[in-house]
């Protein structure tokens, strides 16, 4: 085989169902249907005397967390943004994504005072529908990846 790697073995690949978000106490926030994590890259770029190629050079990045939770039941989570909005003292939340591979082992990541950003879901209400709160957030310290997933060879 040319190519070892474990994109070629379906054995490792991974579905929704091996994927949890925890809040900072490292407790399931169990009615999360998905979450997403981006990182957005804004490079400057700039162009040299005597080169016509245009470069660009590494100058900020935005991480940004988005989550759709179903509805159950009015949780603290909620709770808390609503209160937020009535005394106007923003929320600061910590998260932790994580992906449990097939062998036991397990991709984590750490996100650091999460705020609401963009539109949040206080209702949002469709006849035969599971009714589902989305979620918009701007994480405001990098991500820390604690643990990595691993394929055993063979």
């Amino acid at each position: 085989m040319r190519n070892p790697q474990a994109a070629n073995d379906a054995r490792h690949g991974r579905t929704g169902k091996d994927g949890a978000f925890y809040n900072s106490e490292g407790t399931m926030i169990a009615t999360v249907e998905q979450f997403t994590s981006n990182v957005s890259w804004n490079n400057a770029k700039y162009s040299v005397l005597g080169d016509a190629q245009e470069h660009e050079t590494a100058n900020t990045f935005a991480v940004s967390l988005t989550m759709s939770q179903v509805v159950v039941e009015d949780d603290a989570f909620f709770t808390e943004l609503m209160e937020a909005m009535e005394t106007q003292i923003m929320p600061y939340w910590s998260f932790q994504g994580s992906l449990l591979g097939r062998n036991g082992s397990e991709e984590r990541v750490s996100y650091y005072e999460v705020v609401p950003s963009g539109q949040v879901d206080i209702q949002n209400v469709a006849v035969g529908d599971v009714i589902k709160r989305n979620w918009n957030f701007f994480v405001n310290r990098p991500p820390k990846l604690t643990s990595l997933l691993t394929v055993d060879r063979g």
